[in-house]
């Protein structure tokens, strides 16, 4: 099968090539303005699929070049869709000219909301025509009907992709963002179509696979994509849609928010000019983790007519994000080699994959995905915070978190503890015990209004901490309190451990910086039957302040 791809190597069309190349039954064809680019782009993919590289400009004469080409699909992954000019759909009618199925990763609303126009002609011809075939619209819609089968009503669907900061921006990806920074963007709120402004709204988002260590909270500003139409188009039970980007540093977000409002109060007439500067504000100031995510939330109404409440959590490690919106692409085109065609028909491609479809491509890269039930206020700490993550852990693990009102545990410990002055300081302040062997142990715990308290005593030495789940930035995250000082920790689950992971710290409720934050290995594990715990507490200027191991087993 031979597979053109426009825009064959740039940010998507590249990684959509990368993604096929192992094929041995595709033979790809990349496409673009230097021939030379895209003849060594196609000479470094892995082995396997046949591969070329082609000069095509879009502007010119398509239907003669696709007519030397001879392609059974086109794949435009060039863009951007939002500024197609006047011949918006001039690859499409080439495409069906030459007798080509056409697909591509469009994530203008307006584009995609028009395809439907050459539905007649693609039924005709027997040749299909599908578009947004990218996380939005499809990966999304398939997540929506994933998370509520069988709900009455769905009142809110929220969405949002969170590129890391290292991935890389394509221009013609700026050039579509500021498009309409600042101008209306058609959605559904309320159960009636209405406009939100592009880059004004914002919100603010914690993406966390249970049991992952989830991405640092961010900001999403809302973006113009298929999903805002087409999403709830197909699915009348949706009242309201939002979809927002959470690029970082959010500093950068936020100065374009602020343009982006200035362009609402008609005192700018518009950033497109600025894609220049963008540009390399994006790609060149980057900092933090070098990860990317993305999240579908929903409430409504479910089958058993009860409110509800869930939530899909995507996280990408290093360099796997930008593979994911031309996973869609792959799986239909997967589909086809394996003898499963699409219908014939020109449309948006909203239903064209369900979740099991992407389950191979996200397997393949380091990529996690998970679904949040929101839990009521009295359910276990652990268990709202773990999710579907908690029934992986140990069941001592389990049992002692399983707190429903007051439990003792008592046990033995091993400690040790630092000699450096500031450690001593630190240990002091805190009433951590002493070092020694096999001393005997109890731990109390009691729950009152979603907050756990523990009472622990080695041996005469009391020091008592509260826990409870974090809230805003802190959402997802368990928040520890000892005197003035607070750690906000992720929960991950490794193997048969539970991990505890500072990801903030505070003194005194004054925010501090991370790169000084209390560190050291921390988990709770099970062995011999029991419940075990390891608790390491190291301070970088001062290194070991305490570290105590040991078992723990209910008592009374």
């Amino acid at each position: 099968m031979r597979v053109l791809i426009l825009g064959g190597y740039g940010t998507f069309g590249g990684r959509l090539a990368r993604l096929l190349a192992g094929r041995t039954d595709l033979h790809l064809i990349l496409a673009g303005r230097s021939a030379a680019k895209a003849s060594a782009f196609a000479a470094a993919l892995e082995p396997g699929a046949g591969r070329e590289g082609v000069a095509l400009d879009r502007d010119g004469e398509l239907a003669a070049a696709f007519g030397r080409i001879r392609p059974d699909v086109v794949v435009d992954a060039s863009g951007p869709f939002q500024t197609y000019g006047d011949d918006t759909y001039k690859v499409v009618r080439a495409t069906l000219a030459v007798g080509a199925h056409y697909l591509d990763l469009a994530d203008g609303s307006g584009f995609v909301d028009g395809i439907g126009a050459f539905n007649v002609e693609a039924m005709a011809r027997g040749r299909f025509v599908l578009s947004g075939v990218s996380s939005f619209p499809v990966l999304s819609a398939a997540v929506v009907r994933h998370l509520t089968a069988g709900w009455q009503q769905i009142e809110i669907v929220t969405g949002g992709v969170a590129p890391s900061p290292y991935a890389g921006v394509g221009r013609n990806v700026v050039r579509a963002i500021l498009s309409y920074a600042g101008r209306p963007v058609p959605l559904r709120r309320h159960g009636k179509d209405a406009h939100g402004v592009g880059l004004v709204e914002t919100m603010r988002q914690t993406i966390a696979p249970p049991g992952a260590l989830p991405l640092r909270s961010r900001m999403f500003a809302l973006i113009d994509v298929p999903d805002l139409r087409l999403v709830p188009k197909n699915n009348p039970l949706i009242r309201t849609m939002w979809v927002g980007a959470g690029p970082v540093p959010e500093l950068l977000l936020r100065g374009l928010t602020v343009l982006a409002r200035l362009v609402q109060m008609r005192l700018l007439p518009g950033l497109d000019r600025l894609d220049g500067i963008a540009f390399w504000a994006i790609n060149a100031l980057r900092w933090g983790e070098h990860r990317g995510g993305m999240f579908v939330e929903v409430s409504g109404i479910d089958q058993a007519g009860q409110p509800a409440q869930r939530s899909w959590h995507l996280l990408a490690e290093g360099d796997n994000g930008p593979f994911i919106p031309a996973m869609a692409v792959t799986a239909i085109l997967t589909r086809m080699a394996e003898g499963r065609m699409p219908e014939p028909g020109a449309r948006a491609a909203t239903d064209g994959l369900e979740l099991t479809d992407f389950a191979p491509l996200f397997a393949a890269r380091a990529i996690v995905t998970g679904t949040r039930d929101a839990l009521p206020a009295a359910a276990p700490l652990y268990r709202r915070l773990l999710g579907s993550a908690y029934d992986r852990l140990p069941t001592p693990v389990r049992a002692l978190h399983d707190l429903g009102g007051e439990a003792r545990y008592a046990g033995r410990a091993e400690i040790r503890t630092g000699r450096h002055p500031l450690a001593r300081l630190v240990h002091k302040m805190m009433g951590f015990p002493e070092a020694g062997d096999d001393v005997p142990v109890t731990v109390h715990f009691s729950v009152r209004d979603g907050v756990e308290t523990w009472t622990r005593d080695f041996a005469g030495a009391r020091f008592v901490s509260t826990q409870e789940a974090g809230r805003g930035t802190d959402a997802h995250l368990l928040v520890e309190r000892f005197g003035p000082l607070s750690a906000s920790m992720a929960l991950v689950v490794e193997g048969d451990r539970l991990k505890l992971v500072v990801r903030r710290w505070a003194f005194f409720g004054l925010p501090m910086p991370l790169a000084l934050a209390p560190g050291g290995e921390v988990y709770e594990t099970a062995g011999d039957g029991r419940f075990r715990f390891n608790v390491e507490l190291r301070q970088p200027l001062a290194g070991l302040v305490v570290r105590y191991r040991g078992w723990l087993t209910k008592v009374g």
